[in-house]
């Protein structure tokens, strides 16, 4: 009889670690699927160039972090810069509206400014260098660490984050 309570006890006492352990792994995993990550590693060969500009932009972007304009990521190549204010745009309601963003990608660092999406016509205030780099509507393909270049980041995230200030988006 003793023997089946000593059993029983042994049961119980492992059953809560079994449980820690699964809460534990279900936490890890939904912390996963909220903060994508990206090696640097699994771009190209010039890699330690891409990270080198990687951290410039985002050096760049961190003192746009203020109040409702929230940094996600920052590390793992990839960081964005999102005004988790609650604006209405064109009549639609958004919870959020991103600002910047920047992503290693193979051969480049994309730096997604949304607000020449939100203003084609801001394309003007660029000097044709950062032009050059403009891929679509708010893509520049970043390839190298030019100071000119990094300069008319650093300007055009001034005026974006003036623009959003003014529309009442931050």
């Amino acid at each position: 009889m003793a023997k089946a309570v000593a059993k029983k006890a042994a049961k119980k006492a492992t059953k809560p670690a079994t449980k820690k352990v699964a809460v534990e792994k279900k936490a890890k995993s939904e912390k996963a699927k909220k903060e994508p990550t990206i090696k640097y590693s699994d771009k190209s060969a010039g890699q330690p160039e891409m990270v080198s500009i990687f951290e410039a932009i985002k050096k760049m972007m961190l003192p746009y972090e203020k109040k409702k304009l929230k940094m996600i990521g920052g590390y793992g190549g990839m960081l964005c810069l999102i005004s988790q204010k609650t604006v209405e745009i064109q009549g639609r309601k958004k919870e959020e509206v991103w600002f910047a963003g920047i992503l290693v990608q193979k051969g480049y660092v994309g730096f997604y400014f949304m607000p020449v999406y939100a203003a084609p016509d801001m394309k003007k205030v660029f000097k044709p260098e950062l032009l050059k780099c403009l891929k679509g509507k708010s893509c520049f393909h970043i390839k190298k660490q030019d100071p000119v270049i990094m300069g008319q980041i650093k300007e055009s995230l001034k005026i974006g984050y003036d623009m959003f200030k003014e529309r009442g988006w931050i």
